[in-house]
């Protein structure tokens, strides 16, 4: 399942390893309290496990809260390390990027082309 990013208005992930027991309310109250912000805009809030291979995204949609959560059976997310009071604010195109596995920096994905000329 994709996660449908329209009318999302930021991307926000923790830094550093957040406690996966942590559900809606524990989550809600990180937001609020760590990063100074509102949980019930229309905000994606993404966390980590300390091994880097469990994601949760809290969302809040119209009138309730979702919570998605995904485990990767093999690989680690590349997730940017720090306290877990800072998030860093991330595009759609770095979430897809990130939850496929791939860096969230640019010119990490594909090597940069530097022809000169069309074959």
């Amino acid at each position: 399942m994709r996660i449908n990013l329209d009318g999302i208005k930021g991307i926000y992930l923790a830094h550093g390893a957040t406690d996966m027991r942590l559900s809606i309310d524990g989550l809600s109250a990180k937001v609020q309290e760590t990063f100074q912000m509102d949980p019930c805009t229309s905000n994606l809030f993404i966390f980590c496990n300390r091994d880097r291979d469990r994601v949760k995204i809290l969302h809040w949609d119209y009138n309730g809260f979702w919570l998605y959560y995904r485990r990767l059976e093999t690989g680690r997310f590349h997730w940017p390390d720090g306290h877990g009071e800072e998030a860093t604010s991330v595009s759609p195109r770095q979430l897809r990027w990130m939850l496929d596995g791939l860096t969230i920096e640019d010119g990490k994905v594909f090597p940069r082309v530097m022809g000169t000329k069309v074959v």
